[in-house]
């Protein structure tokens, strides 16, 4: 089943280790943002037992920072002769393949978190609105050299049909 999933023959290029820091900085400030709720309330109401649910916030963030890392080492891109891979997941995977000549635009986005840590998004528009084909946690040198790059390829094999 894995060969579903893994093409033999193709040399895998994975995102950058940065886009775990991004995500683990804004699960470190959501963490903080809902302990800080639940100790308010605890302090406030004078309910001392609420201290014990604080431990639930932070045994999720534990959870969610393991998580994180095996997402985005799950996460990389092939660029072959005549389409783009993407591959993502680890419980529930996906390959998503896109053809050069199906491109119509390709975007790249990168918010200030994503800024901060040099890291932006890859995002291919094609004709089919379900397409979800984005590499998100490339460096900003790698985005712009998959832009220029797919957006050449996309020209060239659109320019055949």
């Amino acid at each position: 089943m894995d060969e579903i999933f893994d093409p033999s023959g193709i040399e895998w290029t994975p995102v950058s280790p940065r886009l775990a820091s991004v995500r683990r900085t804004i699960l470190l400030v959501i963490t903080g943002v809902v302990l800080a709720a639940v100790l308010a309330v605890a302090v406030v109401a004078g309910w001392f037992w609420l201290w014990v649910l604080a431990l639930l916030p932070l045994l999720a963030a534990g959870v969610g920072w393991v998580i994180i890392g095996r997402q985005v080492r799950a996460r990389k891109y092939a660029e072959r002769a005549d389409d783009l891979l993407i591959r993502r997941g680890v419980m529930f995977r996906e390959l998503v393949v896109v053809p050069y000549g199906r491109m119509q635009f390709v975007d790249v986005q990168a918010g200030p978190l994503e800024r901060a840590f040099d890291v932006a998004q890859v995002q291919l528009h094609t004709a089919s609105a379900a397409t979800d084909a984005r590499i998100p946690g490339l460096s900003g040198a790698e985005a712009a050299r998959l832009r220029d790059r797919l957006a050449s390829r996309g020209q060239a094999r659109l320019a055949g049909l």
